[in-house]
Parts: structure tokens; sequence; C-alpha cells
């Protein structure tokens, strides 16, 4: 049994990353979890509201609120991207930690261009099933 549990708080000066991370993680729960379902209030895309061509990051709020429900097939169907570029990037993590720059350059390259490539993609009505859409 844990008889020592008020021992373990977070400092701010002495853990600041953890610190930080923790409540802005809190916070984006609180957020999603019932600010949201509240009001009805997301955070528009700028880019699909000024030009009507989806960014790489449209369907992101969308993907959230889906994997928080554990409707992972809703979520990879609003944003598909964001499912390859997070391994790549907790790859990308683990060689720029390890100090591997030849394979780190390679791994953020591959990502700017899956990104930049899936932004254009999915404007063209050929790839319209790359736009963020719902299943159900």
């Amino acid at each position: 049994m844990l008889t020592n549990w008020y021992n373990f708080t977070i400092h701010r000066r002495t853990h600041p990353k953890l610190f930080w991370s923790v409540s802005l993680s809190l916070l984006g729960l609180l957020y999603f979890t019932v600010w949201m379902p509240l009001t009805n209030l997301g955070i528009p895309c700028l880019f699909h509201e000024w030009t009507g061509f989806y960014c790489p990051g449209c369907g992101i709020t969308r993907v959230i609120l889906s994997l928080l429900k554990f409707d992972f097939v809703q979520a990879f169907r609003f944003n598909p991207l964001l499912f390859i570029l997070a391994p790549l990037y907790m790859l990308y993590l683990i060689t720029e930690k390890k100090r591997i720059q030849p394979l780190s350059h390679g791994i953020m390259a591959v990502m700017l261009i899956l990104t930049v490539t899936f932004g254009v993609l999915r404007n063209f009505p050929m790839f319209d099933y790359l736009a963020p859409t719902v299943i159900r």
C-alpha cells in the first residue's frame, strides 16, 4: 500500500517540463470533454474558411473527440495522416535523442513530404476519400 502518497507532488521548480505537460494535458482534456460538448464551439480551420481547401490538419479536433470516445475507425477517417505521422515522430524523437543525425533528418524530410503531399491530394476530387468525413 502506498503510505507516502502525499510525497508524490509535481513541483513547478524542480520538474518544470513535467508540470507544464501535465497541466496542459489536463486543460486540453477538460476542454474536449466539458467545454466542447456544452457549447459546440470548436476550433475553426482558418485556412479552410478562407480558401475552401482542406489543410493537412483539418479534422484533428474531431480526431481527438473520436479518440476520447474510443472510435478509432472514425478518428482515422477524419485525418489518417495523424496515424501515419505519430509513429514516425516517435522514431524521429528517438533518433534525435541518440544523436543519429542523418537518420533523424531523413525522417523529418519524409514527414514534411508526406504532410505536403497529403495536404495537396486531399483537395482533388479523385482523392476525396482523404477529406474529413463522417462514416456513420
